[in-house]
């Protein structure tokens, strides 16, 4: 017997957090198996929607808004890092120097939910910022992410170039904030259900299968 559920993963591309969340959630989905059938939805977020063409160099923006020093930065950078290796995630902060703004990623994603190639082109966002050091703000590079995973690059320049899907993405950022959602990860199951922060995979995996028993199952 299997339990439908229904995941909102509100996240942002620039938020190593949401990494490790994702891939958390990704390996407690793997564990449950069968006993879970999830539909699962990206919701866009974005932790520096003033952001500015070019972005802003890492440290300095650290050290800005959240008052770290640069050996607090490279603390926190080597536990992500540790937390994304148990989880089979590379994240090379060496490449990572700059924090961009993310509207346009959350533009292509909202596009891809109805192509059904949302969680592919959210991880391949993931490894593109975080593994590879690239420019999520750039319009090349995400025409080159999205056709990476199967989705047709000129109809992404085409969104990019416009305003397409700004106004939806616009309201489902509204609708997260507005019902308290003011830092990512933050995973809603069922629309009820909040678990936030980079938790390890068997807190999900607790959840999941919490919840699972509760509700009347379907084959």
């Amino acid at each position: 017997m299997t339990v439908k559920m229904k995941i909102d993963f509100v996240s942002d591309v620039s938020c190593p957090w949401c990494v490790i969340g994702l891939k958390s959630l990704e390996a407690a989905l793997k564990n449950v198996g069968d006993d879970v059938a999830v539909e699962l939805h990206f919701q866009p977020f974005e932790l520096n929607p003033q952001m500015g063409p070019g972005g802003q160099d890492i440290v300095e923006h650290i050290v800005e808004k959240y008052g770290s020093s640069p050996e607090d930065l490279e603390r926190n950078q080597e536990m992500i890092r540790a937390r994304g290796a148990d989880l089979g995630f590379a994240f090379d902060m060496k490449k990572r120097g700059r924090i961009y703004n993310t509207f346009d990623a959350h533009r292509l994603l909202h596009w891809a939910q109805g192509q059904g190639k949302q969680p592919a082109l959210k991880n391949a966002l993931f490894s593109a910022y975080f593994t590879e050091g690239r420019d999520p703000s750039d319009h090349d590079v995400l025409a080159s992410v999205a056709q990476a995973v199967g989705l047709d690059p000129r109809r992404a320049k085409e969104i990019l170039a416009s305003d397409e899907y700004a106004a939806d993405v616009r309201a489902r950022e509204q609708f997260y904030l507005s019902h308290g959602i003011n830092a990512v990860p933050s995973v809603i199951i069922n629309d009820r259900h909040l678990i936030q922060g980079g938790q390890p995979a068997d807190v999900f995996e607790r959840v999941l299968r919490q919840l699972a028993g509760e509700a009347p199952a379907s084959a």
